[in-house]
């Protein structure tokens, strides 16, 4: 009897480092997916993708997203054919192979323990499609997220209509650093809490942000807390009791706190008004600085 009672106590422990540590067994990531397109950001997605792999012992799957030449085929209609349209395709070919290759050399140079190289086949988009399925979580680039890379609609592709957990690292996240995790109660927000909830496991200290007065929704944020009790994470909770726009809010709410991970549902309104009208993940991306984002739609 003592000691099942000392194993159910050393689930919920913290650490001599304050560390959450949880129950490793059922709170744990097995595979990462990184996409690669052969440019610059391709070194900080995998070191960051190596360093949230790291404590779990899980597999990076780095996966090479070229430009799908599939997409163009229905613009090569009349007026776009022979030689013109089989230069363009060739040129698309090249341009793929080179970017392959420094794709490769980025993942040879990241030096990762457990890893796997792939190049997706066209077309591209139901090849990313499954990766995402099969992954834990997914790590882009903030230029991805950003609308300023090859993978920007890879990106969008794997949040907003896969529905998969993302990371977009700005630079080498810590996954036992200090977590601020934005709840309002919704369902892309309760989406991240639960895919972040193996991260949040592992961080020395996790913060639940609440802004009441910036919502109209209604939530309690001792429901979260308890939900992630249960998990392992021993997290506070914070009230801002300020009115205005969440985005600017949640980004002095990091700063203050020093958080270098913030997790946070995406896109919660639909994409039209998001368009028009900016918004609260849009705001997120878009700060020149800030902590590595964990988002869910």
């Amino acid at each position: 009897m003592m000691q099942a009672l000392q194993q159910a106590q050393d689930v919920r422990q913290i650490n001599a480092s304050g560390t959450n540590t949880g129950d490793k067994g059922a709170m744990s990531w097995t595979t990462l997916l990184a996409p690669v397109s052969g440019t610059a950001e391709d070194a900080a997605v995998l070191a960051a993708a190596a360093a949230l792999a790291a404590p779990f012992g899980a597999e990076v799957r780095a996966c090479f997203a070229p430009l799908d030449a599939a997409q163009l085929m229905p613009w090569m209609g009349e007026g776009f054919m022979g030689g013109v349209q089989i230069a363009t395709l060739d040129s698309l070919r090249d341009a793929a192979s080179e970017g392959e290759a420094r794709a490769r050399a980025a993942f040879d140079a990241a030096g990762l323990e457990r890893a796997a190289f792939a190049t997706l086949p066209s077309p591209v988009g139901p090849a990313l499609a499954m990766e995402a399925r099969l992954s834990d979580v997914i790590v882009f680039g903030i230029d991805a997220a950003q609308g300023r890379a090859p993978l920007s609609a890879a990106f969008q592709q794997v949040l907003l209509e896969e529905r998969r957990p993302v990371v977009v690292a700005r630079d080498r996240p810590d996954p036992s650093g200090l977590a601020v995790v934005a709840w309002d109660g919704g369902r892309e927000a309760g989406r991240a809490a639960r895919a972040a909830a193996p991260w949040l496991a592992r961080c020395e200290r996790v913060v639940i942000l609440c802004a009441p007065l910036a919502t109209p929704r209604h939530f309690a944020p001792e429901r979260l807390a308890g939900y992630l009790a249960g998990r392992g994470v021993n997290a506070e909770i914070e009230i801002v009791k300020r009115a205005g726009e969440p985005g600017p809010i949640l980004l002095e709410a990091v700063r203050r706190l020093r958080a270098n991970l913030l997790v946070a549902g995406a896109f919660g309104h639909p994409r039209f008004q998001q368009f028009i009208f900016g918004g609260t993940t849009r705001a997120l991306i878009q700060a020149e600085t800030g902590p590595a984002l964990f988002l869910a739609h």
